[in-house]
């Protein structure tokens, strides 16, 4: 009896062991790479068709183990040990979520250009292009500033492949045993002709064909914002889909042109109503590589109840930022007088190009309801605002720095050069 049921013990061990491997002790698949999720939420399915179902779902940013590639999906796995399959554009490698992160953390201190809202749910890029993966959405008349602008073309960001390539397989040469002989040596190659580099070149009527198809057909390009919203989260979005959050009784004098950013300068009474002085930069139409090529001050007339512009310079090439500061002004000497000493007034900056193509920082002050050319100096260096290395933007020399009241001669030869290159630009 005893050996009866120490026999039947060790047949039930022997079950249930069998049981526990068989559920538990499966080898998982071995990791060939990693990648993070890209998108606010995503899908992970059970096979390649859209049409499979959903196994899990993870969010941005998460750690995801690659098991296996089929053209261009991969099978992943989480870290709860989900698996399923995924688009390779969705997923991001360690080196894109570190440069988002970097970018995310220097948008943090650059000064906004002015808020902006949209009509509908707006999907953020990381980066600006529209098959980048989207990982955070701006809400209907949510409100976000508005940090940076680019012109970019709607083709597939360039970006390192997750997976190293497969190694090329050496040929191998297959050698026929009824061969006795060995083969003839081949005939020796023809010489090069004299005039092989004429050859080469393309001919000029072709040459013409090939400029001619590219200029019916320019690539396509998209105009993208950088973005922060309330909580400091920063990515790109279609300017398109945005719109400055400036009063309409402002708005309305857009003439037609797009408000890429704007300001208070100050605030004024009248009666018990409180009306704020706007600076605003415009642009026209189309996808321009600069972000305005206007700018212009707003102040409300308390005899006409109503907005007027107080400062207005068209046709410029200018550049964001555009910053809100202090601005030392003196007013020009009278003859036979000492300079006036420099006061510090509520001012701005812009950066636009000169006459001779380079970008420098126009300061001016705001004297009650005065707009005063206060000098200039060279720009920060171009996309000197989020470089790579994270060093801070130069500044300029002393030396480069131009005076507040040049003389006559000098702003009649600026002005002079500066209506020569629009005019010829056009």
């Amino acid at each position: 009896m005893c050996l009866r049921n120490f026999l039947l013990a060790g047949l039930i061990l022997s079950i249930t062991g069998f049981a526990a491997c068989r559920s538990g002790g499966e080898k998982r698949a071995p990791a060939i790479g990693e990648a993070f999720a890209g998108p606010a939420s995503l899908a992970l399915r059970k096979d390649i068709p859209l049409q499979s179902p959903v196994l899990a779902s993870v969010p941005h940013g998460e750690r995801l183990e690659i098991l296996q590639r089929r053209r261009r999906f991969l099978k992943v796995r989480t870290a709860a040990g989900a698996e399923g399959w995924v688009e390779d554009h969705l997923l991001l490698s360690s080196g894109e979520i570190a440069a988002l992160k970097e970018v995310e953390r220097r948008a943090r201190t650059l000064p906004t250009q002015g808020l902006a809202s949209t009509y509908e749910m707006l999907n953020v890029h990381t980066e600006p292009n529209r098959l980048s993966p989207s990982f955070l959405q701006i809400q209907t008349g949510e409100k976000v500033d508005v940090l940076a602008h680019v012109v970019s073309p709607r083709t597939p960001p360039p970006r390192k492949p997750l997976l190293p390539p497969k190694p090329k397989q050496p040929k191998t040469v297959h050698k026929n045993p009824e061969q006795r002989y060995p083969l003839p040596p081949p005939p020796q190659a023809p010489p090069v002709p004299a005039n092989w580099l004429e050859l080469s070149k393309t001919p000029p009527e072709v040459a013409q064909q090939i400029a001619a198809a590219k200029a019916e057909s320019p690539v396509p390009t998209d105009d993208w914002s950088l973005v922060r919203n309330a909580k400091g989260d920063s990515g790109w979005v279609l300017t398109r889909r945005l719109y400055m959050a400036i009063p309409d009784d402002v708005a309305q004098y857009a003439e037609g042109h797009r408000i890429t950013s704007y300001f208070p300068l100050g605030d004024v009474r009248d009666g018990d109503q409180i009306k704020h002085i706007w600076l605003w930069t415009t642009i026209g139409s189309g996808d321009h590589s600069y972000d305005f090529d206007s700018y212009r001050v707003f102040t409300w007339s308390l005899r006409r109840h109503r907005y007027e512009t107080g400062f207005i310079q068209r046709n410029v090439e200018g550049y964001f930022p555009v910053l809100l500061r202090p601005v030392e002004f003196s007013a020009a000497p009278k003859a036979h007088s000492p300079p006036a000493a420099a006061t510090a007034y509520p001012g701005f900056s812009v950066c636009v190009e000169d006459a001779h193509g380079v970008r420098m920082r126009r300061s001016y002050a705001f004297i009650t309801t005065v707009v005063r050319f206060a000098g200039q100096q060279p720009c920060e260096a171009p996309g000197g605002i989020l470089q790579a290395d994270g060093a801070p933007t130069p500044g300029p020399k002393p030396e480069d720095t131009v005076p507040a009241n040049p003389s006559l001669f000098a702003r009649w030869k600026t002005g002079l050069a500066a209506f020569a290159r629009k005019l010829f630009r056009r």
